[in-house]
């Protein structure tokens, strides 16, 4: 029955459906069983690059004589036998192993995200997920470089314990932040060297946007809104102007010391996305302008309009 050990029927209907080439996951579904049941117990139980329901019926028979006698029941977590917390964290793994992070490293994480708020040590790790004490030791590592995860002294202080704070989301969002941005620049950096007219530059134009949008949708720092606000107020200033102004005369105008009309051109130069459409333009040391930003239209659109332009005089 679902969520009982998997009997030999169980067992041929797997090995029949992996031989029409259903993956674990439908397979899982059509047992009413998760995933992660269906992918250990062809792990465990099959022979290499096959699995057939006989072997595995004896392999699985063999290891559970193998056992220990009067080995305690596995304990119960929030309710929910190990098993079923095994597979969430199997499954929830499998997802954000879809979105880059190395699968062994994904399953550290989730495990984390599921303990209680003391955390876990590596032993506890090594336990619940039965893996190899170097491959949490590799993951815990991983996780500690993006910050995911804290280490604590355990008690007596012979041992830490990782856990999952509740910053580690603000720490993420912060961390994302400044690589949209950065990407942002990159792509703008890239149509100078292409040339915002190749197909290149049109690709770049298009990714340099998307990234500078997100950065500054994610950015909640007080301080970036003022410093985005100042570049606005520096892009109205060079449109009212119409004409080309110095970093002196902007910082004059507007009333500013010089170091912060200095911060909102870089603003305006480093998040390109906030003059859009327009674009900022060095025309001379220290002295700015404004144009149409040459990746906004692709160069068919800008041939198109220069002929509308000369039939229109």
């Amino acid at each position: 029955m679902p969520g009982g050990r998997l009997t030999h029927d169980d067992r041929r209907q797997i090995a029949a459906w992996l031989a029409d080439g259903l993956g674990y996951a439908e397979i899982g579904r059509r047992l009413g069983r998760p995933t992660s049941t269906i992918s250990r117990e062809v792990a465990r139980n099959g022979a290499t690059g096959t699995y057939l329901a006989d072997p595995a019926q004896q392999a699985a028979g063999h290891r559970a004589r193998r056992r220990k006698p009067g080995r305690t029941a596995e304990p119960v977590t929030d309710g929910q036998p190990t098993e079923v917390v095994r597979g969430f964290v199997d499954d929830f793994a499998t997802l954000l192993a879809a979105t880059g992070l190395p699968r062994m490293t994904a399953r550290v994480f989730v495990c984390l995200l599921t303990a209680d708020g003391g955390g876990l040590t590596a032993a506890d790790l090594v336990r619940r997920l039965r893996v190899s004490p170097a491959s949490v030791s590799k993951s815990i590592g991983s996780l500690e470089a993006m910050e995911l995860v804290v280490r604590r002294p355990d008690t007596g202080g012979r041992r830490e314990r990782y856990l999952i704070d509740d910053d580690v989301w603000l720490r993420a969002w912060q961390a994302d932040t400044g690589a949209h941005g950065e990407i942002a620049t990159a792509a703008q950096r890239g149509i100078e060297i292409f040339g915002a007219d190749t197909a290149v530059g049109a690709r770049l134009g298009a990714m340099g946007r998307f990234f500078a949008r997100l950065s500054e949708q994610m950015s909640g720092s007080p301080l970036g809104q003022a410093v985005a606000y100042d570049g606005l107020t520096v892009l109205a200033a060079l449109v009212h102007a119409g004409r080309p102004l110095t970093l002196g005369t902007l910082a004059t105008a507007l009333g500013w010391p010089r170091e912060r009309a200095t911060a909102a051109l870089e603003a305006v130069r480093c998040q390109p996305a906030l003059a859009d459409p327009l674009a900022l333009l060095a025309v001379g040391p220290e002295t700015y302008s404004l144009t149409t930003r040459p990746d906004r239209l692709s160069p068919a659109q800008r041939a198109a309009l220069s002929t509308a332009r000369t039939a229109n005089l």
